[in-house]
C-alpha cells in the first residue's frame, strides 16, 4: 500500500534525530501512535542488518566460486571439491537468509504503511472535525422561511423515483427522471467544459481496477468499508469509489520528465461505495449513494520547491469557481489533523450551504498527498543524479470538482420557488431548452412514510 520514503527512518549523517521528530511529531498531529515510528525503526535496522548477512555470505560464495575455478584450472580436483562442498553450505545458507530477509521486509512494510504522510505544518491541530478552520465564505446564504428540503423537493418535482430505485437496486438506490436525469447530464458536461477551457486533459476513466493497482491508491480501511469487490472469470476486481484510484494508476512504473509536469487531468467516471462507515446517515434522498457520478481534478507535480503546494491552491481555488458559478453559496474550510486519511498531507473541503437545514454540507475534497501514492506506483520524477542520495517521485493531488447528484441536492435547495426550480444559468444551454422544473405534485399527507418522503 501506500507508505512513506524508509529513509526517513533511517540513522545518517547523524541528523536521525531531526527526521525522526519530525515523523513523531506528524503522528502526534494526527492523534496517532508514536511508536508505530520506533516499530518502522526497529524492523529496518533487522532488515538491514540480515541483509548484511545476505550480502557476506554471498561475497564468501562467490570468493569460494573463484578459487574452486583456479584450482580446477590448476588440475588440483581434490582440493577443489572441499571448497565444492563449502560452496554448498554457503548457498544454502544465503538462501535460508533470503527467505528471512524477504518475511523481515514484509514485516517492515506492514508497520510503515500504518505511518501517515507527513502533515504540512499549516494544518490546523485538532481530533475533532467541529475545529476545521474557515479559510473563506463566499455567497449569501438564504434563511429557511419553510423553504423544503432537497428529498421533499425531488418528491415534488418527480425528478427522482426512490422507491423504484430501492425496490431495483436496494437501500440507496434511485431513479433519475426527466429533468432530473437532464440536470445531472447537464452538470457532467459544464463541469468537463469548465475544466476543458482551463487547460485540463478530459480523461474517461475505467469503472474497474485490478487488485494490485488499487491496493497502491485506496486506504486499507476502504477495503472494508468502502470498496465493492467484482468477482468472476481471474482475479478479483474492485468497482472504483473515485476516477482519482484509476487516474493515480495512469502512470503506473513511469519516468516523468520535469517538463511534462505539470499534468492536469480532468476524470469523470460513475463511482460506487459501500458507506459502510455512514450506516444510518443520509438514508434519505440522493445525498449519499452507493452510485454517483463525479467530476475529478487530478494533478501531477514536480516534488521540488514548493510546486504542489501551489497547485494545491489553485486546484481548490479552481472548485471555488465553478461553484461561484453555479451561484451555490460555500466556505472552504481546512481539515483538522486528526481527521486526514493517510496519504494527505493537506486536506481542504468546500461546504455549500443547504437553507432548508441552516447548515453548510461537503461538496468538494482538495488533498495534496505529495508522494504518498507516486513512491508504491513508482511514478519516478525525472533520472536520478549523480549527486542524489534518494529516488526522487512525482507529487499527485486530487480535488473534486462536482459530485453531480449531491451538487443537485444543493441547487434544489438554493433555486426553489414556489411553483419550482429553477435552473442555473450556466446549465441553460446543457438543459436541452429546460429552464425551470414545476412542481407537479404536492407532498404526501402527515404519516405517509416512504424512501421518498422526509420533514423540511
Amino acid at each position: 500500500l501506500v507508505m512513506l520514503d524508509i529513509n526517513l527512518f533511517r540513522v545518517r549523517d547523524g541528523n536521525e534525530a531531526e527526521t525522526l521528530d519530525k515523523l513523531y511529531e506528524s503522528q502526534r498531529r494526527r492523534f496517532a501512535p508514536v511508536e508505530l515510528v520506533d516499530e518502522v525503526v526497529r524492523l529496518d535496522k533487522t532488515w538491514r542488518e540480515r541483509r548484511r548477512e545476505v550480502d557476506e555470505e554471498r561475497r564468501k560464495y562467490n570468493e569460494i566460486n573463484k578459487r574452486v575455478a583456479k584450482l580446477m584450472k590448476e588440475k588440483k580436483r581434490d582440493e577443489a571439491q572441499e571448497l565444492i562442498a563449502q560452496a554448498k553450505g554457503v548457498d544454502k545458507r544465503v538462501q535460508e537468509l533470503e527467505i528471512e530477509l524477504k518475511a523481515l521486509e514484509a514485516d517492515r512494510d506492514m508497520a510503515l504503511k500504518v505511518v501517515g504522510n507527513l502533515v504540512h505544518p499549516t494544518v490546523p491541530v485538532s481530533n475533532d472535525e467541529r475545529e476545521n478552520r474557515v479559510e473563506r465564505t463566499w455567497g449569501e446564504c438564504l434563511p429557511k422561511d419553510g423553504l423544503l428540503n432537497h428529498v421533499d423537493l425531488f418528491y415534488r418535482t418527480e425528478c427522482c423515483d426512490l422507491e423504484k430505485g430501492v425496490e431495483v437496486a436496494g437501500g440507496r438506490g434511485f431513479f433519475l427522471k426527466g429533468a432530473g436525469c437532464l440536470l445531472n447530464m447537464a452538470l457532467i458536461q459544464y463541469g468537463m467544459q469548465f475544466l476543458h477551457k482551463r487547460g485540463f486533459t478530459p480523461l474517461w476513466t475505467p469503472f474497474i481496477m485490478q487488485k494490485e493497482p488499487m491496493a497502491a491508491v485506496a486506504q486499507l480501511e476502504e477495503f472494508a468499508d468502502e470498496l465493492y469487490k467484482v468477482t468472476g472469470e481471474g482475479d478479483d476486481k474492485f468497482l472504483i469509489a473515485t476516477s482519482e484510484q484509476p487516474i493515480a494508476a495512469f502512470h503506473l512504473g513511469e519516468w516523468m520528465d520535469p517538463k511534462q509536469l505539470p499534468l492536469r487531468y480532468a476524470g469523470f467516471s460513475t463511482c460506487f461505495r459501500k458507506e459502510v462507515g455512514s450506516h444510518g446517515r443520509d438514508t434519505l434522498g440522493i445525498f449519499r449513494i452507493h452510485q454517483f457520478e463525479k467530476i475529478e481534478q487530478f494533478c501531477v507535480t514536480s516534488p521540488d520547491s514548493d510546486e504542489s503546494w501551489k497547485e494545491h491552491e489553485t486546484m481548490i481555488k479552481t472548485s471555488e469557481e465553478f461553484y461561484q458559478s453555479l451561484g451555490l453559496p460555500f466556505q472552504v474550510v481546512s481539515i483538522v489533523s486528526g481527521a486526514l486519511n493517510n496519504a494527505a498531507a493537506k486536506k481542504y473541503d468546500l461546504e455549500a450551504w443547504f437553507p432548508a437545514s441552516q447548515t453548510y454540507r461537503e461538496l468538494v475534497s482538495c488533498s495534496n498527498c505529495t508522494d504518498f501514492q507516486s513512491r508504491r506506483l513508482g511514478v519516478r520524477f525525472g533520472q536520478k543524479k549523480l549527486d542524489e542520495r534518494e529516488k526522487k517521485y512525482v507529487h499527485m493531488l486530487n480535488a473534486t470538482l462536482c459530485a453531480t447528484e449531491r451538487t443537485m441536492c444543493c441547487i434544489f435547495e438554493n433555486y426553489q420557488t414556489a411553483e419550482g426550480i429553477r435552473i442555473p444559468d450556466v446549465l441553460h444551454p446543457f438543459m436541452c431548452g429546460v429552464t425551470f422544473i414545476p412542481f407537479v405534485r404536492d407532498l404526501p399527507k402527515e404519516g405517509r412514510k416512504g424512501p421518498g418522503t422526509s420533514k423540511p
